[in-house]
């Protein structure tokens, strides 16, 4: 049974909730498919970065971009190196996050846009997307492309320029400055800001009457809150409240993910001792949320955030001041634990001499 964040997923433009004239936009740009962009579009997490491009693809070709497969694809670089990605791919589109090959996502990114661009594009259309001229290109989308290393993103470059004429990229990112410039500047950029807190109570009324709830005014609006503006973790802790107690109720609680509340029991433990058992303890902990695939820049965030609501003035400012510190080396390091951690045991020595002083 598919989660509703899935189930009630727009799938066309004319169906999205809110950002109406970005939609248009995205519409007129689709009418004059022989002339489409290469496009960056970014935006916070849960804004529906992922869905616009989809329901723009949808307009362009049709129903059949949502008939996708997926495949692991083994990577060979020289006798022995091997790297094994997950590509999603349908009739007109490739989708895959080339930062997972690591170092050697240079070459991954040249081997798929070589084979996309070489292979002869799908122009068969459904009906609902007669209207339109057919596209002669296929589409790459790169998910999390402010990951890509420095000469993937030189290579990324050339490429945009000498396949053009065969394939389009869709660059899909949170934090766009860490996109080089010049492939910026090859790209139509599309800013997606998260919804506010009455655009997401609109979204969770409608998906409660889809599903035939009563959902009060009140909990949609604390829900709203308590996503941070995060219409993904809005849809899922409704669902989430759901599961707890129905019918609702005006105080019900608000359900929180389970990372979420992990990673509020980790500064927990950082606040009540600090000592290098401590930190070895955490150490465990911190593999734990990784193992689970919980990004490091997320681990960092929430670790600080938590961190600064119970900690004093004085303290706050140094805590943020070295997770911004802390977070920018991780981007450029090898392993995120060992920056993490080194952001722990800074917060730590602070903290405790803080309370010595006090």
């Amino acid at each position: 049974m598919a989660l509703w964040v899935d189930k009630h997923r727009p799938k066309q433009l004319d169906q999205l909730d809110y950002h109406k004239d970005l939609a248009e936009q995205l519409k007129r740009m689709v009418m004059g498919s022989c002339d489409f962009p290469h496009m960056l579009v970014y935006g916070p997490s849960g804004a529906g970065k992922k869905t616009r491009i989809m329901a723009m693809l949808h307009e362009l070709h049709g129903s059949s971009v949502e008939h996708l497969r997926a495949e692991q694809r083994t990577f060979k670089f020289g006798k022995s190196a091997r790297i094994k990605l997950t590509i999603v791919s349908s009739a007109h589109h490739i989708e895959l996050n080339p930062s997972d090959a690591g170092i050697r996502d240079c070459e991954v990114v040249q081997d798929v846009i070589k084979e996309i661009a070489q292979s002869a594009p799908v122009v068969a259309r459904s009906a609902e997307s007669a209207m339109a001229a057919s596209p002669n290109f296929k589409i790459v989308l790169l998910n999390e492309a402010e990951r890509l290393s420095k000469p993937a993103q030189d290579a990324l470059r050339r490429t945009m320029e000498k396949h053009a004429g065969t394939c389009r990229l869709l660059l899909c990112c949170v934090n766009p400055s860490k996109v080089i410039a010049p492939i910026r500047s090859r790209c139509v950029c599309l800013r997606i800001s998260a919804p506010s807190h009455e655009e997401i109570c609109s979204v969770l009324e409608k998906v409660a009457m889809k599903e035939g709830l009563e959902l009060p005014q009140t909990l949609a609006m604390r829900i709203a809150h308590s996503s941070e503006r995060n219409l993904r973790r809005a849809v899922l802790s409704l669902e989430a409240c759901k599961v707890a107690n129905y019918p609702f109720t005006d105080d019900q609680r608000v359900e929180l993910p389970d990372w979420q509340l992990y990673i509020n029991a980790v500064a927990d433990d950082i606040l009540s001792t600090q000592s290098p058992q401590q930190l070895l303890k955490v150490r465990g902990r911190l593999y734990e949320l990784l193992s689970n695939c919980i990004p490091p820049e997320l681990i960092i965030r929430g670790l600080t955030q938590a961190l600064i609501k119970k900690s004093p003035l004085a303290v706050k400012h140094e805590a943020v001041y070295n997770a911004a510190q802390y977070e920018c080396s991780m981007q450029s390091g090898s392993e995120p634990i060992f920056h993490i951690e080194a952001f722990i045991a800074r917060f730590m020595s602070v903290y405790k001499k803080h309370q010595n002083a006090a």
